[in-house]
């Protein structure tokens, strides 16, 4: 009997002490879930300030790129209007210089062709005169013989009208140069006008005559209507591109004479023609030196050029392409190879 008293006891101390083991199990256990609650809301908080984190870099790299994109808008504005108050100067100092050329060349060399037809009208009367003396007074004294025979009248009368003409084709020559001028600057037309494209082709190549000498030029010229433009900014687009043309054959000739291989004749063609979608289309084509294929891209970029360092500014076809795209709503391209030339190609609408 005692023993299983004693039994008893043992297993009533060894319940007592499973019991507290759970107890405290189940505490440890509380323990565990409350810091695993703490460390759940902690790692909830660390990722939401992660997160907060992840976005605030990524709202800032989105600051930053719009920033970085504001500042290169800024740059490209600021160059564009740095090019166009260049374009500005340099079309005013332009304008002005040929406005005061054609203005001081054009009275004396009108008063000068004026007076010649009537020039020739009276030495024409006095040969008429002389003639009639010859015939009425048929022996003269001796010392009128011999005055004649020394001025030789004949030959005199053969080449003054021959000089008066020549004289007379001098002076047409530099009134074409004085209206080529001043079509070109069109100081006096403000604003967009109908002009004839042609006229303005044709005017910039007189200009650009003495720097042309050697080159052939080919017109294709085809039927076109009026252009509503501003005549002087297209103009100075024939000006940039017929001089970057010039340019390109040099370049090509001077590379050429270098390793002594003769040069075909340079040349520059140029093709109008006027399209169904009311587009006018004016192509310049040049046998030149070319564009190499991994900076064509860049041509139209502002201050780029492949001159010589002092023979260019990297403005003209930058000028040109804010001229024809931009302020005329138009396009300009090009396509070049090296060694055999470039074509650009012009694009405008006849009406604005």
């Amino acid at each position: 009997m005692p023993e299983t008293v004693m039994g008893s006891q043992e297993h009533h101390v060894q319940i007592q002490e499973l019991e507290k083991t759970i107890r405290v199990l189940q505490k440890k256990l509380e323990r565990s879930e409350k810091e695993r609650g703490q460390i759940e809301s902690d790692v909830a908080t660390k990722e939401s300030l992660l997160k907060n984190v992840i976005h605030e870099l990524q709202t800032s790299k989105q600051t930053l790129e719009q920033q970085s994109q504001d500042l290169q808008n800024a740059l490209e504005k600021m160059q564009m209007m740095q090019l166009q108050l260049i374009q500005s100067e340099k079309m005013s100092a332009l304008g002005q210089t040929t406005s005061g050329i054609a203005h001081e060349i054009n009275n004396p060399i009108s008063f000068i062709h004026g007076n010649l037809a009537p020039l020739a009208a009276y030495i024409g009367d006095l040969f008429q005169l002389i003639h009639l003396y010859h015939h009425y007074f048929p022996s003269p004294p001796a010392e009128v013989c011999l005055k004649r025979e020394n001025i030789d009248i004949e030959f005199l009368e053969d080449d003054i009208p021959k000089m008066l003409q020549s004289m007379a084709t001098g002076t047409q020559r530099i009134r074409d140069i004085v209206l080529a001028l001043r079509n070109f600057s069109r100081l006096d037309e403000a604003g967009y006008k109908a002009v004839d494209i042609h006229e303005g082709i044709d005017s910039t190549l007189m200009i650009l005559r003495q720097k042309m000498l050697g080159i052939e030029v080919i017109k294709r010229y085809g039927e076109l209507p009026l252009v509503t433009c501003a005549a002087g900014d297209i103009n100075q687009v024939f000006m940039n591109l017929l001089s970057n043309a010039v340019d390109a054959i040099a370049q090509k000739l001077k590379m050429i004479q270098k390793i002594g291989t003769p040069l075909d004749t340079g040349v520059i063609s140029i093709w109008t023609e006027y399209q169904a979608n009311q587009q006018v289309v004016i192509r310049i084509k040049d046998n030149g030196i070319g564009i190499e294929s991994n900076v064509i891209d860049k041509i139209f970029d502002p201050f780029f050029t492949m001159k010589e360092i002092g023979k260019g500014k990297g403005l003209g076809l930058a000028i040109a392409h804010q001229i024809v795209v931009e302020k005329h709503g138009g396009s300009l391209d090009v396509q070049s190879e090296v060694g055999q030339g470039t074509e650009f190609l012009i694009r405008l609408p006849s009406q604005r």
